[in-house]
């Protein structure tokens, strides 16, 4: 089923004076493709049946990652992809986040900030399984959005409850009985030290941020293992190609404003309605545009 409203919609409604907002080039590029995303600006194709000889005329797609209407195909092809690599272990679903003190740093240096957070839940989570002579591995994805569309930066971690012994290269569980991976206090202390150790190597961080993120415990979270790799499946396809925001949950745009639903997590995820401007919903928007090239997937090993 068709959206009604679509993020397009409120590109056109700004017009020239996205232009204003002081975004990049490679932000006003992303926004621009979004807009015109199968209209006639971006040119089209035409259809026609070998038997009846019908035509149909259908415009092309910008085919950007940021845009909510292209990346269904993407997300299959993905998700086909990653279920051949499953194996027949428990995985778990471990969340690294970034506190909202570095939200400053991260939209001034967002490459260096994303970097650094891979870098720190891999350095993470293979400090505990070297701990317990395993090598390990893990599939991770990045999100930078909350439901209200406000900067929250974390990474979605799929993590096999166990890995291949250094000693003989067998499997070992991290547990015997499949259901826990690791504490997750120790391992938010850990990744606190390791993801600013990281930023630090590519960036100066300011002396009072260090302060303020060192003083407030970090929040890393770990689901039971799934039920199955279906279940694996069906998360992947959940997470993998998703944007800040879909146009289904779009409800309503008027010449000066957007309402959206959102999930209230501080009220048992339910559902309630938030209205923007229309400059600050694309404001906000384009917080999530990720830099040119980067990478929002990772496979590893450690």
């Amino acid at each position: 089923m068709q959206p009604a409203f679509e993020v397009a919609q409120v590109l056109n409604t700004l017009g020239d004076e996205v232009d204003g907002f002081n975004l990049n080039t490679w932000k006003l590029r992303t926004l621009r493709a979004v807009q015109h995303c199968r209209t006639a600006a971006l040119g089209g194709h035409i259809d026609a049946c070998d038997d009846c000889g019908h035509l149909q005329i259908s415009y092309n797609s910008c085919r950007n990652r940021h845009c909510p209407k292209c990346q269904g195909h993407k997300r299959e092809e993905w998700i086909a992809s990653r279920t051949e690599e499953l194996l027949p272990v428990p995985y778990f679903h471990v969340v690294f986040t970034l506190p909202q003190e570095l939200n400053s740093v991260t939209m001034q240096h967002p490459r260096a900030a994303y970097d650094a957070l891979f870098d720190a839940a891999w350095s993470t989570l293979h400090s505990f399984c070297n701990n317990l002579g395993v090598k390990a591995g893990m599939i991770a994805v990045l999100h930078t959005w909350g439901q209200n569309l406000s900067l929250h930066p974390h990474l979605h971690c799929i993590v096999p409850g166990g890995g291949i012994k250094l000693s003989d290269h067998n499997w070992k569980n991290i547990r015997a009985d499949g259901k826990f991976l690791f504490p997750v206090k120790a391992m938010a202390k850990v990744f606190r030290a390791r993801y600013v150790k990281a930023l630090a190597e590519k960036i100066t961080i300011p002396k009072n941020i260090r302060q303020q993120v060192f003083s407030k415990n970090w929040v890393v979270y770990a689901k039971k293992p799934f039920g199955s790799s279906a279940a694996v499946v069906e998360y992947l396809g959940r997470y993998t190609h998703k944007v800040a925001i879909s146009n289904h949950r779009i409800k309503n745009i008027t010449r000066n404003a957007v309402t959206f639903s959102a999930k209230d997590y501080r009220n048992k995820g339910m559902l309630k309605n938030i209205t923007l401007t229309n400059t600050e919903f694309i404001r906000r928007f384009a917080l999530h545009i990720l830099p040119k090239r980067f990478v929002k997937f990772g496979i590893t090993a450690f």
